[in-house]
């Protein structure tokens, strides 16, 4: 028996909500992922280019727009397909070709065709990459975003003591650091918090045994709370297992919001308002 299909527009809150970090170009079809996201309720997502490896988000973003469009006409949906934010960079895992693909990414964050850097950091599960030249990349793009005043997506993976040093000496962008995918506790978020960073949780918070990442959702200041997939990676429960998508992120709002003990919607709103202003999309304010 083949999986079961996902009733999309029961998974809407009844307002929108963000995917703070999502790779729409690791998906077999984003447009289809779109106008599944649409029906769920999902209004704005940050998609994130490693340089590396896949640029197509840049030159086919559009048409899988339209299509997801054509696709929601065609059965007669009045839901919108989400906006969608390009975020750029060089995954750690990919930090020995990082100063070869710098030049391009400096000229995509000044030519506006990105709206932040990343996702950048630490990976020290891996080590794809020697950590050594992961600290010089991570250095180096943490001192592009001072220069081009964007924000940061940080990927720190058993590393969160080197990263917390290395955006301690490089000093967090003014413009905003984004902790993605956190799977801490609460004693390191609050460190991250203190140095200005936002936080931001994945569907790994919605596991079972992740007590202390809930607790930590818990105790994070509205202002710098995000929710996000890191689709097509680590879909939340009951869907754990499937290959996740942007439409899924509203299972990790219900779970943050019990965490929080407040209704999923204020939940919504926040991560949703907070997302706009960092990405600089419609509802900023």
């Amino acid at each position: 028996m083949g999986e079961r299909p996902i009733d999309y527009a029961a998974l809407a809150l009844g307002t929108p909500v963000a995917d703070a970090h999502a790779h729409l170009d690791m998906l077999d079809d984003p447009a289809g992922a779109l106008a599944n996201a649409a029906f769920a309720g999902v209004g704005l997502i940050a998609t994130v280019v490693d340089l590396s490896e896949d640029r197509r988000t840049f030159d086919e973003l559009e048409a899988w727009r339209a299509e997801a469009a054509e696709r929601l006409r065609a059965v007669g949906a009045a839901a919108a397909v989400p906006e969608v934010r390009v975020v750029a960079g060089v995954h750690p895992h990919n930090a020995s070709a990082a100063a070869d693909l710098e030049a391009d990414l400096f000229e995509l964050a000044r030519s506006g065709h990105v709206v932040a850097l990343g996702e950048l950091g630490l990976d020290y599960h891996y080590d794809h990459s020697p950590r050594d030249v992961q600290r010089a990349a991570f250095e180096r793009q943490l001192g592009m975003a001072h220069e081009t005043g964007l924000p940061v997506i940080v990927h720190l993976r058993e590393s969160h003591d080197d990263g917390h040093a290395m955006l301690s000496s490089v000093g967090v962008p003014e413009a905003g650091c984004v902790i993605h995918c956190f799977t801490e506790d609460v004693a390191t978020a609050e460190r991250f918090l203190e140095l200005g960073c936002w936080i931001s949780f994945a569907g790994v918070t919605t596991f079972k045994k992740a007590d202390k990442v809930r607790e930590a959702a818990a105790v994070v200041p509205v202002e710098r709370l995000l929710v996000e997939t890191d689709c097509p990676f680590l879909a939340p429960e009951p869907f754990r297992g499937r290959t996740n998508e942007p439409a899924l992120v509203t299972q990790v709002v219900r779970v943050v919001a019990a965490a929080r003990g407040v209704q999923p919607e204020a939940v919504a709103n926040a991560v949703y308002a907070n997302a706009a202003r960092l990405f600089k999309a419609e509802g900023a304010s």
